[in-house]
């Protein structure tokens, strides 16, 4: 059963490092532990060069 699907994005390897040394990371991973709570991770590359073409299907 998934409860919640949330989305989390950094702008690079090191934010990613600040946010898993943060003190919250703690709390998060005894939470995992007490609930036995699992989580997917997923990574993607931002791509700037999309064809002027791709463009018109996107709503910003």
């Amino acid at each position: 059963m998934v409860l919640q699907k949330d989305l989390d994005s950094w702008e690079d390897q090191e934010s990613i490092d600040v946010h898993h040394a943060s003190p919250m990371m703690q709390t998060i991973m005894d939470l995992r532990e007490k609930y036995d709570l699992h989580m997917t991770v997923e990574r993607y590359v931002s791509d700037k060069s999309m064809p002027d073409k791709d463009a018109d299907f996107i709503r910003k």
